[in-house]
């Protein structure tokens, strides 16, 4: 059987999945058997909220966080679909709107990868919560992708005068190794709020571990950090009562002030 390690690509044959990842060193829970493998596809059925976990190591760090996030969802009866983005496709933006505005069109016009999926799901999905890692004082690459394709999205505010998803409520978990915790947050909440996104109250939740150890030793710190837990948890209750109070009919008419 043939197995992929989703952060880097690496095939291993074999009847199961390597200890660790001869190519990057990722465990083996990073591995998904071809069998696994499927079109992303979506049902177009509301959801309650949208996780999409930015990490290029989906099962590692951020996953413990965005596990008890789900046990909330879970326990409260909230509709969520969870993306790992090293599991999907997305291209690199083409930039059309550098051509000139009117080329920046939704539906986006690269319909050749899975972002035209992940664009439908947030026009349905009431609220999301992005979880991410800090790669050197910011977000990873693959997340970076995903918040430029949704350029299209934001652009109908200029070429339609319409702001489809303001109003609506997000959270946002971070961890890293050292420091960046909160600029990795507020550059996320920066193009969110370019498409006039709301932060839960307490909409932010982080973790740090130090260069005093190494990494190897984060994933351990932060499962048994009963405080990150509590404030994770927080941040999944405030998203999940922001999202039951459907706040964009609650706040009446929002005006756009951004292009």
């Amino acid at each position: 059987m043939r197995w992929m390690c989703r952060a880097c690509g690496f095939v291993h044959e074999g009847k199961g999945p390597p200890k660790e990842c001869p190519q990057c060193s990722s465990p083996a829970s990073e591995f998904i058997s071809e069998r696994k493998g499927r079109p992303f596809k979506f049902d177009g059925k509301g959801l309650d909220v949208l996780i999409i976990n930015g990490s290029s190591h989906s099962s590692h760090n951020i996953n413990t966080m965005v596990g008890w996030a789900e046990r909330v969802f879970r326990k409260r009866r909230i509709r969520y679909r969870r993306v790992d983005l090293n599991s999907v496709r997305i291209d690199h933006c083409w930039c059309c709107y550098s051509i000139k505005d009117g080329a920046c069109t939704y539906p986006c016009r690269n319909q050749g990868d899975d972002m035209p999926v992940l664009h439908e799901m947030l026009m349905k999905s009431r609220g999301v919560l992005v979880a991410s890692p800090i790669n050197w004082n910011g977000m990873g690459a693959r997340l970076k992708d995903f918040l430029d394709r949704t350029t299209c999205i934001q652009n109908l505010q200029l070429l339609k005068n319409e702001a489809p998803l303001a109003g609506r409520p997000m959270g946002i978990l971070v961890a890293g190794h050292e420091d960046g915790a909160y600029k990795t947050a507020h550059d996320i909440f920066h193009y969110f709020q370019q498409m006039g996104y709301v932060l839960a109250p307490f909409g932010i939740t982080y973790v740090l571990n130090n260069r005093a150890h190494p990494s190897s030793s984060d994933y351990a710190k932060i499962r048994r950090d009963r405080k990150t837990k509590e404030f994770t948890e927080a941040t999944a209750k405030n998203l999940a009562n922001a999202v039951r109070i459907r706040l964009p009919e609650k706040f009446g008419k929002i005006y756009i002030s951004s292009e």
